[in-house]
C-alpha cells in the first residue's frame, strides 16, 4: 500500500506540474500579443469572433455580447476590413452564428464583410478553419482575457499572426477560469497531434466578398 501512494503521489505531482508549466509557457508566449486598448492593435485581415452561449430567443449572452462589440469597433475603427463569426451550429436547435450575424447587420456592418463558420465547435476548430478555410494570415481575436492566450497560441501556432484583444465588460463566471487551466493541455494535444477539424470543405476566401 506504501509502494502505491508513493507511485500515485508521483504520477499527481507530475500531472499538476505539467499542467502548471504549459500554463505558464503559453500565457509567457502570448502576452506581448494580447491588448487591451484598441488603439494599441496593429491592423489585421479580420477580426475573429469565437462562439459562446446564445439564449433560446436568439439573444446573445453577454460573454458574446462583449465580443461582438469590441469585434464591432475594431471593424468601425478600420483596424480589420472582415468580420469571422465562429461558433457551434451542429444542430437546427443549436446556432451560435446566425443570431451573431444579424446583431452585426443591426450595427450597420455591411453584409459582404461578414463571414460565417458554422463548424468551430472549438477554439482550435476554429483557427485551423480560418487559416484553412477563410485563408486568413493575420487575424484579431477578440474574447474575454481567460480565453485569450490559448486562442492566440493556437493561432499563432498554426502559422497565423494574431493578436488578441479583451473583451471583459462583463464578468465571466469563476467557472470559465478553471475550465481554462484544462482547456490549454488539450490545445497542446491538438497541436501536437496535427489533428484535423470534423468539418473542413470549401475554400471561402476571407479577403472576398462572401
Amino acid at each position: 500500500m506504501q509502494k502505491f501512494f508513493v507511485f500515485s503521489a508521483i504520477i499527481l505531482g507530475t500531472i499538476i506540474t505539467s499542467v502548471l508549466i504549459i500554463n505558464l509557457v503559453i500565457d509567457f508566449e502570448t502576452k506581448a500579443f494580447i491588448f487591451s486598448d484598441i488603439k494599441d492593435l496593429p491592423e489585421a485581415e479580420a477580426v475573429i469572433i469565437p462562439g459562446a452561449a446564445i439564449f433560446s430567443n436568439g439573444d446573445l449572452s453577454a460573454i458574446l455580447k462583449d465580443r461582438v462589440d469590441i469585434a464591432i469597433l475594431l471593424y468601425k475603427d478600420k483596424k480589420v476590413s472582415k468580420i469571422l463569426v465562429s461558433g457551434d451550429n451542429s444542430s437546427v436547435g443549436h446556432n451560435e452564428v446566425n443570431p451573431v450575424r444579424n446583431y452585426l447587420l443591426k450595427n450597420d456592418i455591411p453584409e459582404g464583410d461578414i463571414f460565417l463558420d458554422h463548424a468551430g465547435f472549438d477554439t482550435y476548430s476554429t483557427m485551423y478553419r480560418a487559416r484553412d478555410i477563410f485563408g486568413v494570415t493575420s487575424v484579431i481575436i477578440a474574447t474575454q482575457a481567460f480565453h485569450l492566450p490559448r486562442a492566440v497560441f493556437i493561432a499563432k501556432e498554426l502559422g497565423i499572426e494574431a493578436y488578441g484583444i479583451k473583451a471583459d465588460i462583463s464578468q465571466p463566471l469563476f467557472y470559465n477560469y478553471i475550465r481554462e487551466i484544462f482547456a490549454k493541455e488539450k490545445a497542446v494535444f491538438d497541436l501536437a497531434l496535427h489533428l484535423k477539424p470534423k468539418f473542413l470543405g470549401e475554400k471561402i476566401p476571407i479577403m472576398g466578398d462572401n
